[in-house]
């Protein structure tokens, strides 16, 4: 059996898409939930079971207890994780978490890396960014994650056109597809080739 981690700050719709395509695979379960943010929807969303009554637990933490202690990374090596997702995480992963799972976190990056990547550079921050260059593409980037925001070995990538007269949500909402469709897919593919 393999073990996942997910890793959320917001509205949780990546960890529900990941949750439902392994819901029914006897060779994969997400074991926990883990969150930053006692707002974020991922929560409510995991309550609820993800729409398929599904009993996945939630670990909140803080800052102080991220940073300044290895008390995280105990817990997913205790658990025996073997794979931390990380859907719509905002915080920088400390050195002794990349340490101790080394490509063995992946993210996905809502743009064409190396592009709008970096510190500060998520969510509608990208959008605005992509709109603003004139950019005629955007996509994902799925990518292991390093102790730098976003300069992780690239795993895959998808890109979608962005026409002059798409609004940062157009382009959001192009993305979000993308990222619904082929994140879950190519998690399962890390997952196997340790086989």
């Amino acid at each position: 059996m393999k073990r996942i981690a997910i890793f959320a700050s917001g509205s949780g719709s990546n960890a529900e898409k990941i949750a439902e395509y392994f819901a029914d695979n006897t060779a994969v379960e997400i074991t926990l939930i883990v969150s930053n943010n006692p707002k974020a929807g991922v929560i409510e969303r995991a309550r609820r079971g993800f729409g398929r009554r599904l009993h996945i637990p939630v670990l909140l933490f803080d800052r102080s207890t991220f940073y300044d202690t290895n008390r995280i990374t105990q817990l997913l090596l205790n658990q025996n994780i073997d794979l931390i997702v990380l859907a719509g995480f905002m915080w920088l992963m400390p050195g002794d978490l990349v340490r101790a799972f080394p490509n063995k976190i992946v993210n996905i990056h809502p743009a064409l890396l190396p592009k709008f990547g970096g510190k500060g550079m998520y969510g509608h921050y990208v959008h605005e960014a992509v709109v603003a260059a004139g950019e005629t593409e955007s996509g994902i980037t799925i990518h292991y994650v390093n102790e730098r925001y976003d300069e992780g070995q690239t795993i895959f990538q998808a890109n979608c056109p962005v026409s002059p007269t798409d609004t940062p949500e157009d382009v959001a909402h192009k993305v979000q597809i993308l990222e619904h469709l082929h994140y879950p897919r190519v998690i399962e593919e890390v997952l196997m080739q340790d086989e």
